[in-house]
């Protein structure tokens, strides 16, 4: 099993982070290079979370081997020693030649492999998130029509980022070449930068931390209440509508100004290419609108008119990528919205329900498969959405309550080494004595995988008006994907840090000469700069409790509702009024979707209730018409052949008299060209059709006449 449990590990976590991708990106749309970016980030970002209890586990096996030699490798007593001091050491040597045997961990990782694995994740994730992710971002968002003025808007729009971060870093390399005292090597600049990127990272992960850990808990105690889900929903579907309603009226903005410029721009114009590669990106109806208004057939004169630059063209490209995005995104996100409404609401009248069967209001048009009727029936239903699913929320609430509280039990108690305070360190340290590898990778898992749960979700809920918003069904932008790769790549390496101060693996924590993780031994020492060793890192952690209890009081929710920022506040009356515009815009849209499918029900039961009538009426038309067919042609023939042998001089006429009778031959109509007008079946009306045959008669022509 040496190495074969990093290289399980490896292969799952790219297929987590390719699912989580394929759930919020899209991979038929969206370019290539963003898709990879941001897989790659993330790939490298979980890789850090699932890759580290492994790393703890062998350094334990490592620490105990050389525990082990050092207890081997220790001297005997000496003979000249006093007699009192053998009677009071004389149990010493028993202790010290017992030496317990160090089982090799399932999951060993042989040495010479985590170093080079971390530095290869380590700076790829920080090249990623300082330096290419921010480029892809804007040759994304980039409205240019090649790729050289995309690289060039790029690269303009990055020239102040960067410059920023090389004048910080130039100065800093001048003050310490011109500093008399300083000396510092390369591995020392190396740690200083790893430094530096890990205390803005820990800034991040502590206001993130603090949300997460009491939201988390409290989201899944109000998702055990139906009748708070159900009110905040149609909060959310007031808001949503009208987020929905201001996304068409830019979308038509945008497509006016789009087919003016089309109008202006000829099809032998040299911007013409422009304008058509912007017109593939608006959506199909709009498409189809502006081809049956062009003219394209007249030729564009310079001294005429007057036509937007490629600059212009550039902007409007922008800005139809962001409207037809937006657009997209509302109008998905209504539907899944409305989804959710309609069910809460049906739990919330299948609660007081006797027979214990749960009813849809709008059952599945799908057919029910296998699991539908044999395991997940209506009872079963019921039973889960109304009384289990509820309790095991409440349930799972709690739990996370209590990992809430250890954690930040432990981030305010972490410094201390006598005695140890951390809970997670008392956890460790008793599964070390013992060393049980199996729970102490299980243990490291499940803390870090909370940590990384209570941030990730953050960055996940979080939205900064409509620049940075991570969507789900394959509604989330490029830009969005790639900032979100950033976070998480500035994210992960501090928080891997702080898990392992909080289980004291870390030296600059515990400040014992004990064997360093890989990990740790990649990030430096950081005690080159003393001042975020013994300070930072260690008391800025202790604002989480401030956090925490300023996220379980709402106060940011109430600052930004203040601002005129609409949040979802119970005993707010704007709240109120958002939540019965809610209600009635849920309302009007299940009476439109009542509409639909009692439109689609008539026109099934009329279908199987007159379709077989109309089938024997077709038929017997049918029969009647070969019938009259035949007799027609017997009675024509004699005369063809008496007016051939007579006159060859009328033949013609005759000949286009005949075919005009021929051609005025009863209709038969299909089942599928009849209406369901059940005037239509009415007695007195001929079975096959509206016309009748005429073909008894040559002078029924001229009846209407």
């Amino acid at each position: 099993m040496s190495g074969a449990a990093l290289g399980i590990e490896i292969v799952v976590v790219f297929f987590l982070a390719l699912v989580l991708l394929h759930r919020y990106g899209d991979f038929k749309k969206q370019q290539r290079m963003v898709l990879f970016g941001t897989l790659l980030a993330w790939y490298l970002c979980f890789l850090i979370v699932f890759i580290l209890p492994l790393d703890v586990s062998t350094t334990i096996y490592k620490q105990c081997k050389i525990d082990q030699e050092d207890q081997t490798s220790a001297p005997t007593t000496s003979p000249s020693m006093p007699n009192q001091m053998m009677a009071n050491t004389s149990v010493t040597p028993t202790k010290s030649t017992t030496v317990k045997p160090c089982h090799k961990p399932w999951s060993y990782i042989p040495d010479g492999i985590m170093p080079v694995f971390w530095r290869v994740v380590y700076w790829t994730s920080q090249c990623l998130t300082w330096l290419l992710l921010p480029f892809m971002q804007s040759y994304a968002r980039s409205g240019g029509f090649s790729i050289t003025g995309k690289i060039k808007t790029a690269l303009i729009e990055n020239a102040i980022y960067y410059g920023t971060y090389l004048l910080i870093f130039g100065s800093l390399l001048i003050y310490v070449a011109v500093h008399p005292t300083w000396h510092l090597s390369w591995y020392e600049l190396q740690t200083i930068g790893i430094t530096a990127a890990n205390t803005w990272g820990l800034f991040l992960l502590v206001l993130l931390l603090g949300y997460g850990l009491v939201e988390i808990p409290r989201s899944y105690w109000n998702a055990s209440r139906h009748e708070h889900m159900l009110i905040k929903t149609y909060f959310k579907a007031s808001k949503l509508m009208t987020e929905k309603a201001d996304a068409e009226e830019n979308l038509e903005d945008t497509m006016e100004e789009v087919r003016k410029v089309s109008e202006a721009i000829k099809y032998n114009h040299p911007l013409r290419k422009c304008v058509d590669t912007i017109l593939r990106k608006c959506p199909v109806d709009y498409q189809e609108k502006m081809g049956r208004n062009m003219d394209d057939y007249e030729d564009f004169d310079d001294k005429l008119n007057t036509y937007p630059s490629e600059r212009s063209l550039v902007k409007l490209h922008k800005q139809v990528i962001y409207a037809v995005q937006r657009h997209n995104r509302t109008k998905v996100q209504w539907q899944i919205l409305l989804q959710q409404a309609i069910h809460l609401e049906d739990v919330s009248k299948n609660e007081s329900s006797l027979s214990h069967q749960f009813i849809h209001s709008f059952p599945s048009p799908e057919p029910a498969g296998w699991l539908s009727r044999y395991v997940y029936t209506p009872a079963v239903e019921w039973y889960w959405e109304c009384l289990l699913k509820r309790w095991l929320y409440r349930l799972l609430s709690v739990a996370l309550t209590l990992f809430s509280v250890a954690v930040v039990w432990s981030e305010c108690t972490f410094f201390s080494t006598q005695p140890v305070l951390s809970l997670f360190a008392v956890f460790i340290q008793l599964a070390e004595r013992d060393y049980n590898y199996l729970y102490i990778e299980m243990a490291c898992f499940i803390t870090i995988f909370f940590l990384c749960i209570c941030v990730y979700s953050t960055v996940f809920r979080i939205r900064v008006f409509n620049y940075y918003y991570l969507a789900s069904h394959h509604q989330t932008d490029a830009y969005s994907l790639q900032f979100s790769g950033m976070l998480f790549c500035r994210l992960t390496p501090p928080l891997c840090l702080n898990f392992l101060g909080l289980i004291h693996m870390d030296s600059a924590i515990s400040h014992k000469a004990k064997e360093q993780t890989a990990y740790t031994s990649i990030m430096g020492s950081m005690h080159v700069l003393s001042f975020i060793a013994n300070g930072f890192y260690i008391y800025y952690p202790m604002l989480i409790v401030i956090l925490c209890i300023a996220t379980y009081f709402s106060l940011g929710t109430r600052c930004l509702n203040l601002l005129g920022f609409q949040q979802f506040m119970g005993d707010s009356e704007m709240t109120s009024d958002l939540i019965d515009e809610g209600k009635e815009l849920i309302r009007r849209e299940k009476r439109k979707r009542q509409r639909i499918e009692d439109g689609e029900n008539r026109r099934r039961e009329w279908k199987e209730r007159y379709g077989n009538q109309r089938e024997d009426y077709s038929a017997r038309n049918m029969t009647s018409h070969e019938m009259k067919e035949t007799s027609y042609s017997d009675s024509v023939t004699p005369i063809n052949n008496r007016q051939a042998k007579y006159s060859r001089s009328g033949n013609r006429a005759e000949r286009d008299c005949i075919e005009l009778l021929e051609d005025a031959e009863p209709l038969d109509f299909s089942n599928d060209s009849l209406t369901d007008d059940p005037l239509d079946t009415q007695a007195g009306r001929h079975a096959g059709g509206r016309y009748l045959s005429i073909s008894s008669s040559r002078s029924r022509i001229f009846d209407d006449v």
